[in-house]
């Protein structure tokens, strides 16, 4: 057997990734904003069907120009579920807002739509969603409750890029969505991340946000016969030299979200055996299309978890463990408040385990982890 080292990710890099960076490289213009940015913002607008696509340096300045979008300040809650990445709540507490923790569904790890009512407030601006794993939340029946309450609704959906809720991009359902392309997603740029707006005049404002708060991109257009300082932002602009990997990246968006899907599909017909043992799959609602953006496993314990994750590392094969509950955390104590229990948020965050998928993995590599897995509960069964 090969003693390779199993690596949870790589980036699927081909030569037409180094022809884009080597044309970004001769055009000298390296800044934001460059022909390649262009390109990728008609690229997510044309497959999104999102009326407005900026690129940013990161999800996690998605994430804050949708706070400050959102008019967030002293005072104000927002809904979220609690596991999540620490980007979700930051741009949150950034204005001086207060994330309010709900817990998840045990079947998606969504935020479970059927809390949020519950938890919300005079004091409460807006739902913040992510899409775990690129599995959707149930939209409709969040859309409708932010509407009767006059709620903003923001998708973090960092994962979710090419997944769809019954036919609708994600991150282009709600007000706003955050769409991530770090080197760990399935698109990817190295660092960098995109904002998905419906409102032409949160989409105006969004791009003076984006120039530091300057009406530049007007005066680039003709609108304006100079551009200056018009509202709060700071410098959220990619270097064009990363829109042209992305692009490349884009162009190839079907071949590597089909590859990582073989991956996906492999994992989950193999390792069906594991339900007996206890051991849960990823579950898919049938109005939620997925990017196999994540195969992960839900052992019966954290004990269990941790036991596997080192035998998997004794045989090289890299499958770490997911989100810190943000409740849980010091920040999240001293930042943010839980309503009620989250007893899914804390139960399944301490039994889930990430196996490697990536576009890739080689079949023989795949089955070399499948096989692990299966050698690990059947000696655990034996003993």
């Amino acid at each position: 057997m090969s003693s390779n080292p199993l690596r949870f990710n790589l980036p699927s890099i081909t030569e037409r990734e180094w022809a884009y960076v080597r044309q970004s490289l001769e055009s000298r213009h390296l800044s934001g904003d460059g022909g390649f940015t262009h390109k990728v913002h008609a690229w997510l607008k044309d497959h999104t069907q999102s009326p407005h696509a900026l690129l940013v340096h990161s999800c996690t300045a998605a994430l804050e120009m949708s706070a400050l979008l959102c008019d967030l300040k002293s005072g104000d809650e927002v809904i979220m579920p609690s596991f999540t990445f620490v980007s979700t709540a930051n741009a949150v507490v950034l204005r001086g807002a207060q994330p309010v923790f709900v817990d998840i569904r045990p079947d998606t790890l969504n935020i479970d739509e059927n809390k949020i009512a519950a938890a919300i407030t005079p004091k409460t601006k807006a739902i913040f969603v992510v899409h775990y794993a690129g599995v959707a939340c149930e939209m409709d029946s969040i859309l409708a409750l932010a509407q009767r309450h006059n709620l903003k609704v923001v998708e973090d959906a960092a994962q979710g890029l090419m997944a769809k809720y019954k036919g609708k991009a994600l991150g282009a359902i709600g007000d706003l969505g955050c769409i991530s392309f770090h080197e760990t997603k399935n698109l990817v740029s190295g660092e960098g991340g995109s904002l998905l707006i419906r409102n032409p005049e949160l989409a105006l404002r969004a791009e003076i946000l984006r120039e530091k708060g300057t009406n530049r991109s007007q005066f680039f257009r003709g609108q304006v016969d100079k551009y200056t300082w018009v509202d709060v932002g700071s410098s959220y602009l990619p270097s064009d030299l990363l829109a042209a990997l992305l692009m490349a990246q884009l162009e190839r968006a079907e071949e590597i979200t089909a590859k990582r899907l073989k991956v996906w599909d492999l994992y989950h017909r193999e390792l069906i055996s594991l339900e007996r043992y206890g051991v849960r799959r990823p579950f898919i609602p049938s109005h939620c299309e997925h990017n196999a953006h994540m195969y992960y496993v839900i052992t019966n314990s954290l004990d269990e978890r941790t036991q596997l994750i080192q035998f998997l590392k004794e045989q090289k094969i890299q499958a770490p463990f997911h989100y810190v509950p943000l409740h849980t955390s010091p920040a999240g104590r001293r930042f943010s408040r839980a309503h009620g229990q989250l007893t899914h948020t804390e139960q399944l965050a301490d039994r889930l385990l990430r196996l490697p998928l990536h576009a890739e993995l080689e079949a023989a590599d795949q089955s070399r982890i499948i096989q692990a897995v299966h050698d690990f509960y059947q000696q655990a069964a034996q003993s």
